[in-house]
């Protein structure tokens, strides 16, 4: 009886062994073609949300352009004498460029989004700085050009932010 248990034991064992091995092969391999199919899902993924991201982007720059105090004065003509009638259409215009180009933050980070939102503030209270120490809408004009000559506009701040996430992404 001994003979049977230990004669089955021998052939119990090496195919227990042999079980177990092919156990742990089959279970590295499944999870390693799980890993690899995960990779090319994450891979097809940025592939195709990268033009996206880009054009959002874009989309941006293209908003902090449009706000930039010396060339929306170029832009956009007063439409009276009156220094507060002036600055509610650059103020008004501003905010409508900016709502028209509110939905791209999904596809930027936080960072640039704040960035942007800053230059938008900052622009909006300086025209509303100058606006208090202007006399006609000609005069805002004038001393909006003369205060961006002495600096950097807040715009441009926001388009080198821009530049540098862009660059992190490609």
């Amino acid at each position: 009886m001994e003979d049977k248990i230990l004669e089955s034991f021998a052939y119990i064992l090496p195919a227990a062994v042999t079980g177990f091995v092919a156990y742990y092969m089959f279970n590295g391999f499944i999870n390693n073609k799980i890993s690899e199919k995960k990779l090319d899902l994450l891979a097809q993924q940025k592939k195709e949300s990268l033009p996206i991201k880009l054009q959002a982007y874009e989309r941006l720059m293209l908003f902090c352009e449009r706000i930039n105090p010396v060339k929306m004065l170029m832009r956009i003509p007063p439409i009276s004498k009156d220094t507060n009638d002036y600055l509610d259409l650059l103020i008004a215009n501003i905010n409508q460029e900016f709502e028209h180009n509110l939905v791209q933050q999904i596809y930027i980070s936080d960072e640039t989004w704040t960035a942007i939102y800053a230059a938008k503030n900052a622009v909006t209270n300086k025209l509303k700085q100058v606006a208090e120490n202007s006399s006609s809408a000609n005069d805002l004009r004038e001393n909006v050009l003369i205060d961006y000559s002495k600096s950097t506009p807040p715009t441009e701040t926001a388009i080198d932010f821009i530049k540098s996430e862009v660059k992190k992404i490609l």
